[in-house]
């Protein structure tokens, strides 16, 4: 390998995990930030199947196959 290539094999790496620390970076932001959060996650999805007729039904057929089950 002439020094040429050794020097855009270095680069390309160096490149590579430049991105990959700010990507990191990013992703403890993230987490940081999730976990500083007070608030269960279930609030933020109650009450999303109120008046869905599919949820509905689906209850509706879980507790006829648990009396099934019985």
């Amino acid at each position: 390998m002439t020094p040429q290539q050794l020097e855009e094999r270095s680069q390309q790496l160096e490149a590579r995990i430049s991105t990959l620390e700010r990507e990191l970076a990013q992703m403890k932001q993230m987490l940081a930030e999730s976990l500083q959060k007070k608030e269960p996650w279930w609030l933020k999805i109650v009450g999303t199947f109120e008046d869905d007729p599919t949820f509905d039904e689906a209850v509706r057929l879980g507790q006829e196959w648990r009396k099934s089950a019985k």
